[in-house]
């Protein structure tokens, strides 16, 4: 069960009671003084969850409420469930909620079971059906009334834990995997941390009985989709940023005064009023230093992390390191020193290719195709593969965005008859989805009409024909070969220099 983050439930909920036994003793010039700390009744929702938790509540009574059963199946059976129609039949029954329509009920089914008050048994969508599908109640530990939020690492754990238990109803789905996948590469200095949390709670599971066993898995598994949804359902537990804004408001000055009749009435009033307008200053300022605090506070926060951007950092600086001017000194003069820009544009110039130059073209697709060379070396690759109009195709894309608006229609329709046409003289292959997109921008053509088809055939490039060609012995030929010049290049420098030296100075 989800545990890490319980401590800090059960510490809001007795701070929320202290509060509440002893704030008959507090007077209202005290309240006023005392700092803002939000509790779970200042949570915007917090009476929507009031009002479910009722219901559920009455739904639960086991006179009135909805029937729980144990239902035997083929060769096992499947404890504390209901219908989705006993569900239906009991809202529009209830007698507070006045519903007479079914789909209204039905709409209020899907609201509770999205927060996670009850949830089918063998799916992942959190909705309501009026048919006989089964559905169990949550356990109200998990309630989004309890106004806790669970950590990365507790879902680290449980889907952890999943992975050690071998039943085939608790296998991960396929957004599952791939959030696994990233936990662990977010938390890999810890994970040994989370592994052995999750081989612990195991162990307790497995000591428990089959069918307890089989109703808490379903209840966990039904807090997580609430929690962390599977792609295309709503997250019921983010928080409006309106509704966040309203809740941090500062509250209102109270404005305390009166008109004053004459005479002695008149000098009080105005004594009266000069201590409210006073007092609400002192309030006033309170809460703009309250209200600067808090912004403060937002905007220390990172959205981003640190070590990503750093390793980022790092892997670029090793990568790049040997052609940085900085840290490697070049054969020539030093471009940042000394303002001479021949470095940059002396291997572009240069008759023979240096290894050095063609290292680089494998650090990405963008690099090979801003060299010349590099570009030349691939089109020769793409055309022994009978695939070289994909890259001519992005080219022409690409200097279509750069072309006069008064030619870019008639460039348009060239492209289309040359490359995405039925009967087009180069066609290039693109997926039916980016290929009908193009055809109905073509209706109203732009320069930007290609983009997705473009987009497409980069990534084909990118991850297909890219590295092959980093593979084929044809660039690695090439490279091997640009060693061997740029060593024997070195070997005539050094027999040239050693001869000048000899030679006797007439």
């Amino acid at each position: 069960m989800v545990t890490m983050s319980s401590d800090k439930a059960a510490a809001r909920r007795k701070q929320d009671s202290s509060s509440n036994n002893g704030g008959h003793n507090i007077t209202q010039q005290q309240q006023q003084n005392q700092p803002h700390t939000p509790n779970s009744d200042d949570t915007p929702n917090h009476l929507v969850y009031k009002k479910m938790g009722h219901i559920v509540e009455k739904m639960q009574d086991e006179s009135t409420g909805v029937p729980v059963r144990t239902v035997k199946s083929f060769m096992s059976k499947i404890p504390s469930v209901f219908t989705g129609t006993v569900v239906l039949y009991f809202l529009l029954q209830f007698n507070n909620l006045d519903i007479e329509d079914q789909s209204e009920a039905l709409h209020l089914g899907h609201l509770m079971a999205a927060h996670g008050y009850f949830f089918p048994i063998d799916d992942h969508m959190l909705t309501v059906k009026n048919d006989n599908t089964f559905y169990r109640f949550q356990t109200p530990y998990f309630w989004p009334s309890n106004s806790w939020e669970p950590e990365n690492t507790d879902y680290a754990v449980y889907l952890c834990k999943r992975t050690m238990q071998n039943k085939t109803r608790l296998e991960l789905a396929d957004y599952e995997a791939e959030s696994l996948a990233r936990l662990q590469k977010m938390f890999s200095r810890k994970w040994e941390f989370i592994f052995m949390q999750a081989e612990a709670q195991s162990k307790v599971d497995k000591k428990r009985d089959k069918l307890e066993r089989k109703v808490l898995d379903s209840q966990e598994r039904a807090f997580w989709d609430v929690h962390r949804p599977m792609p295309g359902c709503v997250n019921t537990t983010e928080l409006d940023i309106k509704k966040a804004c309203r809740m941090n408001k500062p509250p209102a000055a109270v404005k305390v005064g009166g008109e004053g009749g004459g005479g002695g009435g008149g000098s009080m009033a105005a004594t009266g009023s000069s201590a409210a307008s006073n007092q609400d200053t002192v309030a006033t300022v309170e809460a703009l230093k309250k209200e600067i605090a808090t912004l403060k506070q937002r905007l220390d926060r990172r959205n981003f992390k640190v070590s990503k951007v750093a390793e980022s950092y790092l892997a670029y600086f090793e990568q790049y390191v040997e052609y940085d001017p900085f840290f490697t000194p070049p054969e020539i003069s030093n471009p940042w020193v000394t303002d001479n820009p021949d470095l940059w544009e002396q291997e572009r110039q240069a008759k023979e290719i240096s290894a050095r130059r063609v290292k680089r073209w494998a650090f990405s697709l963008q690099e090979l195709l801003a060299d010349p060379v590099g570009r030349e070396h691939f089109v020769k690759f793409l055309d022994k593969e009978f695939s070289g109009e994909n890259l001519k195709f992005w080219e022409s894309v690409q200097e279509l965005k750069a072309l006069p608006q008064r030619d870019v229609q008639e460039r348009v329709t060239e492209i289309w008859a040359e490359y995405l046409a039925p009967d087009a003289s180069c066609p290039v292959n693109v997926d039916s989805h980016s290929h009908e997109l193009t055809k109905r921008n073509m209706q109203h053509p732009d320069r930007w009409s290609f983009d997705t088809a473009a987009a497409h055939v980069y990534h084909l490039m990118k991850s297909d024909s890219y590295s092959r060609y980093l593979r084929s012995e044809m660039y690695k030929d090439f490279l091997n070969g640009s060693k061997k010049k740029s060593s024997m290049k070195g070997i005539r420098s050094i027999v040239s220099f050693s001869t000048r030296k000899d030679t006797p100075a007439t």
